[in-house]
């Protein structure tokens, strides 16, 4: 008895430890409460996005057209466009990296993770309702060393 009072202590900073682990308290993030991502906004059939920051066009099915600059990111960090549709479809918008009055074409960074657990922010611009240009693919969590023009 005397033996399991003396361990007590370790034992419930243990437990301590591996529950602010599990939520990742000391990282800052409570994902629910402090996110400065936006709700999914909601899509029309017309394609026209509603909410705060969506005010242009934003067609989660839209067609995609990569840049250079964003297909030479993809390739350095390992995302596949299937993962970029991913995104798209499902990802949230990030207002403070994102820009509707952009020219020629509105940008929305949507952020998400991909089925093979990458944390990533993709921009998109779209120009009309079923284009829209896939600018770059950055990787939240991990920093790559590429060398993209």
């Amino acid at each position: 008895m005397k033996s399991l009072q003396k361990y007590l202590p370790v034992i419930l900073l243990g437990l301590l430890l591996f529950a602010g682990w599990h939520q990742e308290w000391w990282k800052g993030n409570n994902k629910k409460a402090s996110s400065p991502i936006t709700e999914k906004p909601v899509v029309t059939p017309s394609g026209r996005a509603t909410g705060a920051i969506a005010e242009g066009t934003l067609n989660r099915q839209a067609r995609l057209e990569y840049t250079r600059h964003a297909i030479c990111r993809m390739e350095c960090r390992h995302v596949t466009r299937e993962e970029v549709q991913e995104i798209l479809a499902e990802g949230r918008i990030n207002p403070e990296k994102s820009n509707p009055n952009d020219q020629p074409c509105p940008t929305y960074a949507l952020e998400g993770y991909s089925h093979e657990g990458q944390h990533l922010r993709i921009v998109f611009a779209p120009c009309d309702a079923q284009h829209a240009k896939v600018i770059t693919c950055i990787d939240l969590e991990k920093d790559w060393s590429c060398s993209c023009e």
